[in-house]
């Protein structure tokens, strides 16, 4: 087993020592050395947390309001009071048996779907460059590193171009280092170690070669990842969930307050008074609420992961079905994503060789050895081509590609050059490339025009004479001569204009950002009958002001040749506009993107940075996925909704009539014990609510918290339930002429029957069953509870409960009342739907930079092949 290395002595030491106390060299290990060395040395992985179910038992109990039941149980049992104890003692266990459940389940399931997500590299095995799950390196390996990835080790560089890193992982500084070869003294500090580059910095210019010296746990990294902050920023869902529960605490507080004064001015005994306004208390309060939240995300995330979805954190799955614009990249999205060489031709648009030469010198890829490049175009050309294309010509310097210069430029010694001389040989972006010629013909314009309208994407590749030049700036990058273009064909995807479909029909606006042409890009659009609105490129973009800059954004389609920070504009733009923007991409000019989005979406495929800064990866590049997952943030939504808005009717409006009647009746309407009894069928009955039927027209359009709008519902649906309960109090004392013990067995049904079958009206905007079918398991759930509460009045157990038996004249006018409730309810839903005020103070929601700046952190927690895995946090009720 290799000795471990200190990033002192990686630093201090010269490659050829330390590649020998590696025991490698600059072929770097064979299959069966590097095989042998991670059976000693273990994966190339950092575990930063594991699935604890204690620490989720722990968040569970860490509930007030499960913190007040076990008070009232407490007191209940000191008291003498066995079976309130022990109602509450259910009530307690199902809530936390419950949340445990779904959260734990819950916690296991995403940890298992981020291993499904991997990070690759370069690594030199057997004496060629191969592509290997970064979990397989080892000490010893040598590796290459390329633009936007995230170095997967700690490596020693060894050959470096223009290599920079962001480190500010490690040093929270965002400025880029600069890296080189030359070792630095012993005592250096690890900041200023610019021959080394540490595991999860980004590469952000250049490239490099270097031998890994640290893996895993004894990388800088993972010796500093298990003490990291482990807690995810509050998303929007839980926000909203946290304010709704304020909401009610609001509530239930001032209603005991209340009913504990009413209580005692009527000289009732205090024990009684202070446990009857705790139940008052526990029982406007959903508590169950968690549970359903929880099994809603997680049933969500299950499915998605079925349709190749994967979200970082549970509540995500909500944001995803927030959006209502998608800007998305054009390659493998609209396209198959599959680049082939089509051909290399003269400025005239003949086929040419020497083109051909010089485009293949001016890539990724070591001309002396080939191997695997991280350019999908350059991959494809020297794929298409033999070897023997460049035989002879020497690259002497090379200058690598970055996303301000837009190219690529090499020195090289030409043989078939008469006579041989040394060239510099620039490959880019036409625009810029044909920027930097001279004298260009116009038959290239005619060239590039044409190439461009058969939906081609174009690479230009310029030459000019470099006699005695061994080195490469930007500079050097002017003056330059067209030699041609290389063509490269993307085809459209044909389940693009499927996906496209389905994106309109959930009202999502699609919009492309793409570093290719816009012809191109339009092109492609119209293939798929993705209507554009008009184009406009980078350049063109920076000469609006503010104003006129938003405007565009709302009125383009296509946003062609954009540079990264051009890319994160437009959607600030968009948010800043009302817009809840959902971004996908998978490369490192998309990071910025990722970030600015509500909701950043990256696929498998997609470069370690892009992964990194997504909420939601998608392990196949498809849109109609993205569509599914869509939907399904919305289903969610639509389903918590139901249970919020029910909770805040029916709970509000019983404890409002038990404060009320506990004001005015000789004795205590409801026994607490009965009140928890009530509320804990209540809330069994609404466990299936996370499986129920949403109406399609819901998830036509995205919904948001507002909790003014389930303010007005609850002051509007509570009192008529309220109305209806003090109509069965006028009942049991003015006709039945019933006891207390009649008089709480007839409200306890009463309440219990209202106020779940309100489900069925509360679930939907049209009319319940025969315009929207509830799912099965909610009507068996709803029936069935209510069938328990009646069976529990009329057996053995009913007189220890506090129940007695009712008169047959009672059933027949609670069937009478429920309907009557029911369409009176009905009624007024239409009422309170058509009216305008109920749709205000929606605002979009938009994270400000704080939030961002906390999602980034949190997301650095490195697991190098699980891409940064999260819990979900519990969702407060």
């Amino acid at each position: 087993m290799i000795e471990s290395i200190s990033p002192g002595c990686a630093a201090s030491t010269s490659v050829p020592e330390l590649m020998s106390l590696l025991r490698t060299d600059p072929g770097g290990l064979s299959s069966i050395e590097a095989a042998a060395r991670l059976s000693s040395h273990g994966p190339n992985a950092i575990r930063t947390r594991r699935v604890s179910a204690w620490a989720v038992l722990k968040r569970q109990l860490n509930n007030a309001v499960l913190i007040l039941l076990a008070v009232t149980a407490a007191v209940s049992g000191f008291l003498g009071d066995g079976t309130q104890a022990i109602i509450i003692g259910i009530i307690l266990l199902t809530s936390i048996g419950l949340g445990f459940f779904n959260e734990y389940r819950a916690e296991r399931a995403t940890e298992a779907l981020h291993s499904g997500v991997r990070h690759s590299a370069l690594v030199r095995r057997d004496g060629n460059f191969v592509k290997v799950d970064v979990t397989q390196l080892v000490p010893g390996d040598v590796i290459r590193l390329t633009l936007g990835e995230a170095v997967p080790a700690d490596v020693r560089l060894s050959e470096v171009s223009g290599l920079e890193c962001n480190e500010g992982i490690l040093t929270g500084e965002s400025m880029t280092a600069e890296k080189s070869v030359d070792a630095v003294a012993a005592d250096t500090a690890l900041a200023d170690c610019s021959d080394l580059a540490f595991m999860g910095t980004i590469v952000s210019a250049g490239d490099a070669t270097g031998v890994v010296y640290a893996t895993g746990a004894d990388a800088q990294f993972g010796r500093i990842a298990a003490r990291l902050g482990r807690r995810q920023p509050e998303t929007d869902f839980q926000a909203g969930l946290r304010k709704f529960s304020y909401l009610l605490l609001y509530v239930a507080l001032t209603l005991t307050v209340f009913i504990l004064l009413a209580n005692l001015m009527l000289r009732r005994p205090v024990i009684d008074s202070v446990l009857f306004a705790l139940a008052i208390a526990v029982g406007i309060t959903p508590q169950l609420l968690p549970a359903v939240v929880s099994s809603s995300l997680a049933s969500g995330a299950r499915d998605l992961a079925k349709r190749k979805v994967l979200v970082r954190r549970l509540v995500s799955i909500e944001d995803l079905g927030d959006i209502d614009v998608l800007i998305t990249d054009k390659t493998g999205t609209l396209t198959e994503g599959h680049i082939s060489f089509i051909d290399a031709v003269g400025p005239s648009g003949s086929h040419s060789d020497r083109v051909l030469r010089y485009g293949m010198l001016a890539t990724d890829v070591d001309p002396a050895t080939g191997g695997a490049s991280g350019n999908d175009m350059d991959g494809a050309l020297w794929g298409s081509q033999p070897a023997a294309t460049t035989a002879g010509v020497e690259r002497v310097a090379a200058l690598p590609f970055d996303h301000i210069r837009r190219a690529t430029s090499v020195l090289v010694d030409d043989p078939q050059m008469s006579p041989p001389a040394r060239m510099l040989v620039t490959k880019g972006a036409p625009e810029q490339i044909l920027a930097r010629c001279v004298n260009v013909p116009d038959a290239a314009h005619l060239t590039l025009d044409r190439l461009f309208g058969d939906g081609r994407r174009v690479v230009a590749v310029a030459t000019k004479p470099a006699p005695g030049r061994t080195g490469l700036t930007a500079a050097d990058e002017v003056g330059l001569t067209l030699a041609g273009f290389l063509s490269f064909a993307d085809n459209p995807k044909h389940a693009a204009r499927e996906s496209l479909a389905k994106l309109a029909a959930l009202e999502i606006d699609v919009k492309v950002a793409t570093g290719d042409n816009p012809q191109v890009a339009e092109k492609v659009c119209a293939d798929l009958g993705l209507v554009s609105k008009g184009a406009i490129t980078g350049v063109e973009m920076d000469r609006l002001d503010g104003a006129a800059f938003d405007r565009m954004v709302a009125e383009t389609t296509v946003f062609a040749r954009v540079t990264p920070e051009q890319k994160e504009r437009v959607i600030i733009s968009a948010r800043k506009q009302g817009r809840s923007v959902g971004y996908l991409g998978d490369g490192v000019n998309d990071a910025l993107a990722l970030h600015a989005a509500d909701v950043g979406v990256s696929v498998d495929s997609a470069t370690d940075i892009a992964k990194d800064a997504a909420d939601v990866v998608l392990l196949e590049k498809d849109l109609g996925v993205l569509a599914d997952g869509v939907s399904e943030g919305r289903r969610i939504f639509a389903n918590t909704i139901k249970y919020v808005l029910m909770g805040t009717s029916s709970n509000f409006g019983n404890m409002f009539s038990a404060a009320a009647a506990s004001a005015v009746l000789p004795f205590l309407p409801m026994l607490p014990g009965q009140i928890l009894l009530n509320n804990l069928l209540y809330d069994s009955s609404q466990l299936a609510i996370p499986s129920d039927r949403v109406d399609p027209e819901q998830l036509h359009a995205p919904a948001h918290w507002n909790i003014a709008f389930i303010r007005r519902f609850m002051l509007t649906f509570g009192p008529i339930s309220s109305l209806f309960d003090f109509l069965t109090f006028g009942l049991m004392i003015g006709v039945l002429h019933a006891g207390p013990p009649e008089f709480r067995t007839g409200w306890f049904v009463e309440s219990l029957a209202t106020q779940t079958l309100i489900i069925f009206v509360i679930r939907t905007r049209k009319i319940p069953f025969f315009r929207s079918r509830p799912g099965g398991w909610l009507v068996v759930t709803t029936l069935s509870v209510i069938a328990i509460g009646i069976g529990l009045t009329l057996s053995p157990l009913g007189p220890r409960l506090g129940f007695a038996p009712l008169p047959w004249q009672f059933f027949l006018a609670l069937v009478v009342l429920t309907i009557a409730y029911l369409v009176l309810v009905e009624f007024t839903k239409k009422v309170f739907y058509e009216d305008p005020m109920h749709l205000a103070g929606q605002p979009r929601r938009t994270r400000g930079t704080k939030h961002r700046i906390e999602r980034r952190a949190a997301r650095f927690v490195h697991h190098p092949r699980a891409s940064r895995p999260t819990a979900p946090e519990p969702a407060a009720a």
